[in-house]
């Protein structure tokens, strides 16, 4: 029997859900009862234990009523970024073989050009109103029984990170045919020892459900028995209000939000009753340390940090204090030992930077993809994220660098090579590198560096040209939002391009990046 269950069973009028924007609430009576229905649909629809199923929405509650029937029912679902272009959020569906696509009417119109994009086979179902061929789920959920379910299984989230050639690679899991909260869940279990997470907890989600993280840490809550306020999008003033309002005790945010709250009027900052937060929690992106110092000043020392990958393997953590004593340190590792390795696989001493491996087994595998899977071990069995870092004599950890040098804004991750290749297609352009470069609010953004075939003219002209370029076949998170031309770009005559040459013109020296 699932957590979902007996919390319905000993809290059924207990809020588990609530929508910042509309206020509408689901209780825990409410979520089990339509996660029930939605498994029925999944069964009448076909769907059995091991399939897929894909979720293109916003942060809503009904979003996860099917997130926990999948959880119940043993289905793997991938969430899907609902700002991709049709032709990105296909590849996804269909790279996962999702037998079911969910989308919200925050979709707009990119879910009818999916039409064209996706195995037709795919089951189609939108939140609220019939559009088109998307069928209603409420209306679907309401024609199915909602008796007691005789077995559920585990499901698990499969979420897709970007592989070299830009194309996105799902974090593929095996999954057992374990009965539904039979087993300990290990983020919960880390949640509660670290953060003081509880059945108590009022936890606040401002980060799109498609990211790991909140999605994984909004179902830990409701595993425990806490209530999860969800925003559609952040805004800074609201997300005080929301806590104000709520007595929220828990988030978990990323280093762009402090930014726009720090960037409030100070009268703003003020109006708001903040005492309720007890661990306000971040990772992601690079934050930086005037910004957390800033926070720890403002909100005192409740904030916490960590470092860690959606494929596992190793789970690095600093507290408000420990931080203090090492400013920009991502912590110490919590379930494996950190090795730091240079280009041989030879350990490096304290304070010198290499490759980041943790010796734990990440237990995943790039879906379709054994290449990539085996890349990020090395001979020793030992994993990595592709991260650059050191260690102090004490085994603090301090990231310094992506070896991939995937741009991060504003806790997005962004592969350039997609932009690249779109860009290299422009009749002005004969070569084009895409970097991240410094951004105060964003941490990075994205820039591309081009060298323009003979006769064309570097002007601004032509620089706008080439992002629009960009926004009409790209997703626009992913577009520059600048470009520079040069004479020629720094390659090996292997053709191999000097990034990290190019990417040291536009950062300070004394940077440090983190992820």
């Amino acid at each position: 029997m699932s957590q979902l269950t007996d919390h319905a069973q000993s809290q059924p009028e207990k809020v588990a859900l609530i929508d910042a924007e509309s206020g509408a609430q689901l209780t825990y009576g409410e979520l089990n009862r339509r996660s029930v229905q939605c498994v029925r649909l999944f069964e009448a629809e076909g769907l059995r234990f091991g399939d897929h199923i894909a979720v293109m929405t916003e942060n809503l509650p009904q979003a996860l009523v099917v997130a926990w029937a999948a959880m119940r029912s043993g289905l793997y679902l991938t969430p899907i970024n609902w700002h991709l272009n049709a032709e990105e959020a296909g590849y996804v569906v269909n790279d996962c073989l999702a037998k079911w696509l969910v989308i919200s009417a925050g979709v707009g119109a990119v879910a009818d050009e999916l039409d064209a994009a996706i195995d037709p086979a795919v089951s189609r179902w939108t939140l609220g109103g019939s559009r088109g061929s998307y069928r209603s789920l409420d209306e679907g959920l309401d024609r199915m029984p909602d008796a007691p379910l005789a077995e559920e299984l585990d499901g698990q989230l499969m979420f897709y990170s970007s592989g070299t050639t830009g194309r996105p690679k799902g974090i593929l899991r095996e999954l057992q045919r374990t009965p539904a909260g039979s087993e300990p869940h290990p983020l919960t279990d880390l949640m509660c020892a670290l953060y003081g997470f509880s059945p108590d907890t009022v936890y606040l989600c401002p980060a799109p459900l498609y990211h790991a993280a909140p999605l994984a840490w909004s179902m830990a809550v409701l595993r425990l028995g806490g209530t999860v306020v969800l925003m559609r999008r952040f805004d800074a003033e609201q997300a005080l209000a929301l806590i104000e309002r709520h007595r929220i005790n828990h988030v978990q945010v990323v280093p762009t939000m402090f930014v726009r709250m720090l960037k409030l009027p100070q009268a703003v900052r003020q109006r708001y009753d903040l005492s309720s937060l007890e661990a306000v929690i971040h990772a992601a992106a690079p934050c930086p340390v005037e910004v957390k110092q800033q926070m720890l000043d403002w909100w005192g020392p409740i904030i916490h940090e960590y470092y860690a990958g959606s494929e596992g393997g190793g789970f690095v953590a600093v507290g408000p204090q420990e931080w203090l004593a090492r400013p920009g340190t991502v912590g110490k590792a919590l379930t494996v030992t950190i090795h730091i390795l240079d280009e041989r696989g030879n350990d490096l001493p304290p304070g010198e930077v290499g490759t980041v491996y943790f010796d734990g087994n990440a237990d995943f595998e790039y879906h379709g993809d054994p290449k990539k899977t085996a890349e990020t071990y090395n001979a020793r069995g030992w994993h990595t994220l592709g991260d650059m870092g050191y260690l102090d004599e004490d085994g603090y950890l301090y990231l310094t660098d992506r070896k991939s040098h995937m741009i991060i804004s504003g806790g997005v991750n962004i592969y350039p090579q997609e932009a690249e290749n779109v860009l290299t297609m422009h009749p002005a352009v004969l070569d084009v590198a895409v970097i991240g470069v410094p951004n105060a609010e964003y941490g990075e953004e994205v820039k591309a560096v081009v060298q323009l075939v003979s006769g064309a003219a570097p002007d601004d002209e032509l620089a706008e040209e080439l992002m629009g370029y960009a926004h009409e076949r790209l997703a626009k998170f992913k577009c520059p939002r600048s470009v520079d031309f040069v004479a020629e770009l720094p390659r090996l005559p292997s053709g191999k391009l000097l990034k990290r040459q190019l990417r040291n013109q536009y950062w300070p020296k004394e940077a440090v990046r983190k992820v």
